[in-house]
């Protein structure tokens, strides 16, 4: 499998941990990259960000316009219907960045898998099957597209899941971010569930959320 395209931000000292992040719809490596200077990291966290590109393919809800896209979106209901066959190959795929991170030296329980709306998704995947145990997940602004057919890996059974969603979205309701809460706690995990008087963005408090967990997840 050809690894995917992706932005790297390499920490000024040797990498002992990543983050794999993934964007939205439409977007691309580059839509989160500017987030690093303002997750409140020490100078020298020895933390390499990977931010992959996600193919460019149709997407139904558009009206079958090419753009990045982690899989086809079928059906914009509060279902989410979706192609599941192009999540599961980028699920694979983001496995697949993992495993290039390990060759690289660092353990997989140093690698945080994050996602934004359709790459949350994915993250969501990705992560809670990945055979090895990870660092940490965080789902923002997403939904659990695979919760009915996840079988977890039992590596990532007890993986911390953190889940960040805004009040006021309306592209990925904020409904649907409490609905993978509910499912994962059924399916015996413990996520933790911050929201935020946001639409679907992230806001500059969630950032400093986010760096506070990468902290705790990462750093001594």
């Amino acid at each position: 499998m050809a690894l995917l395209p992706a932005v790297e931000v390499e920490p000024p000292v040797p990498a002992t941990a990543a983050v794999i992040w993934l964007h939205g719809l439409g977007a691309d490596g580059h839509d989160f990259e500017p987030v690093v200077p303002e997750l409140g990291l020490p100078p020298g966290a020895p933390i390499r960000f990977v931010f992959p590109h996600a193919p460019h393919r149709p997407v139904t809800i558009n009206n079958g316009y090419v753009m990045p896209a982690w899989y086809d979106i079928l059906e914009m209901d509060l279902a989410r219907k979706v192609d599941t066959g192009q999540l599961l190959a980028s699920a694979a795929a983001v496995q697949a960045l993992v495993d290039r991170e390990r060759e690289r030296g660092i353990a997989s329980e140093r690698i945080v898998l994050a996602g934004f709306s359709q790459g949350g998704a994915v993250v969501y995947q990705a992560a809670l099957t990945y055979p090895e145990p990870l660092a940490g997940v965080l789902a923002l602004s997403t939904y659990f597209a695979t919760a009915y057919t996840l079988e977890p890996a039992a590596a990532n059974r007890a993986v911390p899941v953190r889940i960040g969603h805004g009040l006021m979205d309306d592209v990925v309701p904020e409904s649907l971010g409490r609905a993978a809460q509910k499912r994962l706690q059924e399916m015996g995990y413990a996520p933790q569930y911050l929201t935020y008087p946001i639409g679907h963005s992230v806001s500059l408090e969630e950032i400093r959320d986010i760096g506070g967990f990468l902290r705790e997840w990462l750093l001594p």
